[in-house]
Formats: structure tokens, sequence, C-alpha cells
């Protein structure tokens, strides 16, 4: 297939990308700079220069191809986000694609993220995503919308780590937390659980969804079900040679800052129906063992 997919210099969709190469897919991957595009040229990519916010552009990317996938997010955990901001844009990016799919069947896999569930319930594949007005990501519903306009649609749900060499999301910020405070930390008595997922097992979820996923279909991309936190905290500790501890709600505020929520989120989820349906097993190491491979902690 001609392969277009959006967020293709990211950590997860420079993932895909190598792994649709390697499928023998054809790949045009969007990037907004000189620097993305050299780095799509690389690894034997075609370059789409654009961006989320340039909705014509995507709308002619997606025309030209066989299929589409969408990883690409504005992620902004700083105290000046506007999470409704980037939910705008990223719905106004997936209709966009979806107008130039329309009536095609064509397939459009969209990157979301897990569903939180209620308390002592784990997220599976029939929890739909429910809206979250503290974070406002319309990326699941936009997408399976477009099922009823003859897209191929589907969502490949993430957990709250997709992890491996190279992650700039929540684990290495959990780390530079620790290291400022002296501390390394969990809330409660941190039975709280993240779920989690190597980014290459990810990206290929990413190529069977594309390649075989049904109309409608929710994927959760998960490797591990549930990983206490206090184990995070514990590796994390043991590897920067720091105290470890369970903190109250009141001192975790002060302790993680804006991270203080994602700290004590309980997310459990199961992957069983995905890999059942899609022959889909996770090969790469799990959290904590990825994390005592040791490469988190290098100082650069």
């Amino acid at each position: 297939m001609r392969v277009f997919v959006t967020g293709a210099t990211g950590f997860i969709g420079s993932a895909v990308v190598r792994e649709l190469l390697e499928a023998g897919h054809q790949v045009t991957g969007l990037a907004r700079s000189d620097q993305g595009a050299a780095a799509l040229a690389a690894v034997g990519a075609e370059v789409h220069r654009g961006s989320l916010q340039d909705p014509d552009s995507l709308r002619a990317a997606a025309a030209a191809s066989d299929g589409v996938i969408h990883t690409a997010y504005i992620h902004d955990f700083s105290a000046n986000n506007d999470a409704p901001a980037y939910a705008r844009i990223d719905g106004r990016a997936i209709a966009a694609i979806g107008d130039a799919l329309a009536g095609s069947g064509r397939p459009f896999i969209v990157a979301s993220g897990l569903p939180v569930p209620a308390p002592g319930q784990v997220t599976t594949e029939e929890a739909a995503a429910p809206e979250n007005p503290a974070y406002p990501r319309v990326s699941e519903p936009a997408a399976l919308s477009l099922t009823g306009r003859g897209v191929r649609a589907s969502v490949v749900r993430q957990p709250p780590t997709v992890h491996g060499e190279g992650d700039h999301g929540f684990i290495p910020a959990l780390i530079a937390i620790a290291r400022a405070k002296g501390l390394s930390a969990y809330v409660g008595d941190g039975s709280n659980r993240w779920s989690a997922v190597h980014r290459l097992d990810a990206a290929r979820l990413f190529r069977l969804a594309l390649e075989s996923a049904p109309a409608g279909t929710r994927l959760n991309a998960i490797g591990d079900g549930g990983v206490p936190f206090r184990d995070i905290a514990g590796v994390i500790g043991k590897h920067l040679d720091l105290p470890v501890t369970g903190l109250s709600a009141e001192e975790a505020a002060g302790h993680f800052g804006l991270f203080a929520g994602f700290a004590s989120i309980d997310v459990p989820a199961s992957s069983a129906v995905t890999q059942e349906r899609f022959g889909w097993q996770p090969t790469h190491p799990g959290l904590i063992a990825d994390l005592d491979e040791g490469h988190y902690f290098k100082e650069t």
C-alpha cells in the first residue's frame, strides 16, 4: 500500500514508518521541518511537507494514498497548555483526512488514548472512550464516526506510557522529577496501575490494523496490563540511588506538579481481544525490564 503517516517523525510514528517499510509498504510521512524531512528520507520514506493545522494539505496527501495512519497530536503538559485547542486541531485534521477517504473503503488508523476504567474495572476493547472535560481528546469518536461515510476507520488505543529508547513522555518526566526532588515517589500505597506497551510492539499493531482491521474496530495496544506505580517509582529510585516513598495526595501535588494527576491514575487494561483477532503478541521488553536496561537514565 501507499500509506500516508502523520506524526511520522515522532517517537511512535517513526517506529510505525519503519515497520511499514520493512513490511513492503510505500510510506509518505508528514514533516513540518527540514530536519524531519531529512529523517524521513534517510529511512526511505517520501516526504509531504505540512502540519496538522493545514487541513488542505492533509486532504491532498490522504487522497493520494491507499490508507492513512494518524499518530500526530499536540502533546503539551506545560502550565500554559490549551488542551481544548489541541483537541480541536486534531478533530479538524481527522475530518480533513476523512473527507479525502470518504466512500473509498480505504483504511484510516487513528491513534487515541486509553480510557480510564471505573474503579475495579479493566479497560477492554468493548469500552468506548467517555467524554473527559479535563483532557478533551476527540480522536476516537471523530475517527469512528467516519465509518458511516465509507471509510475503514479504526483506532489503536495507547496506554499511559508507550516506552522504549528515545522516549520523551511520562517516564522521562518522572525521572526528571525524581532527580530534581532527590526522591522517587508514588501516591498513597502506590497500588494504582499503569498499563504500558513497547513502542515497537505498538508500531506492529498499527500495521496490522492498517492491513486487516474492520471498520469501527477498537484495538488496545497493551503489553503490560497493569504495573503498580510503586514498582515504577522503585526502579527509578534504584537506578538513581534515591529513596523511594509514598506521599499523600496533598504532598504529591507539590512533588509531581502538573503530573500529580497522572501519577495517581489507575489504568489497568487488557488486549486479549486484540491479540486474538489480529494475532498480535507483544515481544519486546515490558516496562520494568525496559527501565532496567538503563537507557532511560543516561544523562545527555
